[in-house]
């Protein structure tokens, strides 16, 4: 019949988009089953067929695609494939019914059919028919074997329902014999899991129209209850009488396993096994409804680990998945049971709370708990390859009750609450402001500008001299500055730290230090700046980067720079991993005559184990000791601790930040030789660097 055989004319993508619509069993049915199945328009044109279709008839998909139904159908067929069209137009299903098929080869193969009308949802109609090799299982040729090597289980009963035939591989699957189910009724397999009347239900339905297709939970002989697609045809003598019954068995379980575990995939990360995104987004829909309906407020939390990419960039993705799971175990624990947590990727996390109380300062109270409880998740190091690892988190939290903002515009601004936490010095918690806005759009513009400014070379070096207690200028610290065409001249506080979030830092830092060695070389070739030296700071992202003794090097090779003038000022935060790999390129930097200095030294991980093995030349001491030393006596007794840690480790130790006589009197008193700060000079421009080094060096 047309609808069953036709020439194609549908695009298989549309195909497929009609078939994953009409539901996962069909479709998986399709893909999966020894059974000839093809799905066809209403004018019979193929829109899909499987491999078995294609291999009943011996032809190529692309001639298949061409083949005439009409044509390779014996005329004798012409009345009944009218006959179950019109049956099909009328009940929505058609057959059982036998016909034969021109094969390839010349011969022909005799098939049963079986159809149904299926509409997806795509406003048009289909015909969803499978096709039945009968070469190896025809009941009224009883003689012939009985299709052994087929890979679907295949059983034949008598008109009462008794077993008369089963081929291997319904042996094999079921568990019994032959001999042990031969004149037993398909009763032997019962799971228990249907009730009498999906049994009855599927009797009346073949009686009434035939055939029966579905799913049947059935039980193996050793008790185990498995899950299988069953077609059940009623075979009938030329009067009309049924026969027998035909049923084809096909053990779903395995793509059962399989749909689960594409389930899992769609619904949770692969790598921490907790919700993902479209979960999360599901969930937070359905909390936001329920509070509207409650009154009860939620909160959804936002978690950014800081400093992840330079965990990623320093000991590798390995070890950063490994931090990963172990952040998601600790949070999965400090939960309540009707709490969620997911992750977003990357290294973003969310806490979604519901149920919360219908006092909103209770409500915020409650967030705040569960906030600090996973900030507290941080306090133990982690363990990555034997090695302990401190991380810190970031959190943004957004509240939610009985109000009508979206899921996304949920999400935005506890992701804005979380940016505010990292603005605020990060591992730190932050609530949702409607200020936070501006903020953030500020900082869109400003990251913008910063792009174009790189492009249009609008940053300046300036440069703070250094001194000897005697009075002398004996270097000098390069400091960046952003010349904006509107805002002037813009301190490195407003845009460093997002050169260093964006990667911006990787070709502002290489121009910093070019720069610098050219001004160096310069320097080197006037009488009176002859002998300085140039501090160039080195942001962790920059001494990360694999080839970052190279571009030292060359730097220094390009411009002629004296590399034993040079002092490349590293910050303690470069210090969090891959601490080996620091000395390492350390000691080859130094080997070439380059000195090192730590700055803002006792603000953040320095110990004395590490600081011991480094290949340092000098330690700084941070501003923050200096600004109060004269009133603080924890900020003196630092200062001073800095000096004699120094003195005995062979370190000299220059003092940053120095406003005042006093303060530089305190330091000269303790033991300290050298400093820089407003006391002596504000950064200066290169000529103005020139003509002061002319009057202070001697």
């Amino acid at each position: 019949m047309n609808a069953l055989i036709g020439p194609g004319q549908t695009d298989p993508l549309e195909a497929e988009s009609a078939l994953y619509q009409s539901g996962e069993k069909l479709r998986n049915l399709f893909e999966l089953s020894p059974l000839g199945m093809v799905l066809t328009d209403m004018q019979g044109n193929y829109v899909q067929f499987n491999e078995a279709f294609r291999h009943i008839f011996g032809y190529t998909t692309e001639e298949l695609k061409a083949f005439d139904g009409e044509a390779l159908t014996p005329q004798k067929y012409e009345a009944e494939d009218v006959r179950h069209l019109k049956i099909l137009l009328r009940t929505g299903r058609y057959g059982p019914y036998e016909k034969q098929y021109l094969r390839k080869d010349g011969s022909f193969v005799d098939v049963r059919l079986n159809g149904m009308r299926i509409t997806p949802g795509d406003g048009n109609d289909y015909i969803w028919s499978i096709v039945e090799d009968m070469g190896g299982c025809k009941p009224a040729e009883s003689d012939q074997p009985l299709a052994s090597a087929a890979p679907v289980g295949i059983m034949i009963t008598d008109a009462d329902r008794h077993i008369l035939k089963v081929n291997k591989a319904f042996v094999d699957d079921s568990g019994f014999s032959a001999e042990e189910v031969l004149g037993q009724t398909p009763h032997l397999f019962r799971s228990g899991r249907h009730d009498a009347d999906f049994y009855t239900a599927m009797w009346e339905g073949i009686d009434r129209t035939g055939s029966w297709q579905g799913e049947i939970w059935d039980r193996r002989k050793n008790g185990t209850v498995y899950n299988k697609w069953v077609t059940i045809t009623a075979v009938k003598s030329e009067d009309g009488v049924i026969t027998h019954y035909v049923s084809t068995h096909f053990n779903t379980s395995e793509s059962k396993a399989a749909e689960d575990e594409i389930r899992h995939l769609a619904f949770y990360d692969a790598l921490t096994k907790l919700p993902n995104r479209r979960l999360l987004l599901d969930r937070l829909q359905r909390a936001m409804v329920a509070s509207t309906r409650s009154g009860r407020a939620g909160a959804l939390l936002f978690i950014d680990l800081d400093h992840f990419k330079t965990l990623n960039d320093t000991l590798g993705h390995d070890m950063g998945d490994l931090l990963l799971q172990q952040v998601a175990e600790r949070l999965q624990a400090c939960l309540r049971e009707t709490d969620t947590v997911a992750r977003l990727g990357g290294d973003e996390f969310v806490i979604m709370q519901e149920d919360l109380s219908d006092s909103p300062e209770e409500a915020v109270a409650q967030a705040r708990t569960l906030g600090e409880k996973a900030l507290a998740c941080f306090d133990q190091p982690f363990l990555l390859d034997k090695s302990e690892y401190f991380s810190t988190p970031s959190i943004g939290v957004a509240m939610f009750q009985d109000h009508h903002a979206s899921v996304s515009e949920l999400l935005k601004r506890a992701d804005l609450a979380m940016y505010q936490a990292k603005a605020s010095g990060r591992n730190t918690l932050r609530f949702f402001d409607p200020a936070m806005q501006s903020i953030v759009n500020a900082r869109v513009v400003l990251e913008a500008d910063l792009r174009r400014a790189l492009q249009d070379q609008e940053f300046r070096l300036f440069y703070q001299p250094q001194m000897h207690a005697d009075g002398r200028m004996t270097g000098a610290e390069a400091l960046v500055r952003w010349q904006h065409p509107k805002r002037g001249l813009v301190s490195p506080s407003e845009f460093i730290a997002m050169t260093e979030d964006t990667g911006q830092i990787l070709p502002l830092g290489q121009w910093v230090l070019e720069t610098a060695c050219q001004q160096l070389a310069a320097w080197a070739r006037a009488p009176a700046t002859a002998g300085l030296h140039m501090s160039v700071n080195i942001s962790a992202r920059q001494f990360y980067h694999p080839d970052f003794v190279q571009l030292v090097l060359s730097t220094l090779e390009c411009t002629g720079a004296n590399p034993s003038r040079l002092t490349l000022e590293l910050t303690e935060s470069l210090l969090l991993s891959g601490f080996d790999d620091i000395v390492t390129q350390m000691r080859s930097l130094r080997a070439r005559g380059i000195c090192f200095s730590l700055d803002d030294f006792g603000t953040g991980y320095s110990s004395l184990a590490c600081l011991k093995r480094l290949p340092l030349d000098q330690l700084k001491i941070d501003q923050s000791f200096v600004r109060d030393i004269l009133t603080d006596s924890n900020d003196a007794a630092i200062a001073k601790t800095i000096l004699a840690l120094g003195r005995n480790l062979g370190m000299s130790v220059i003092a940053e930040g120095v406003e005042t006589k006093s303060q530089l009197d305190f330091l000269i008193d303790s033991g300290c030789s050298a400093y820089q700060g407003y006391f002596c000079s504000p950064p200066l421009s290169a000529p103005d660097i020139e003509l002061f080094a002319a009057m202070n060096c001697y």
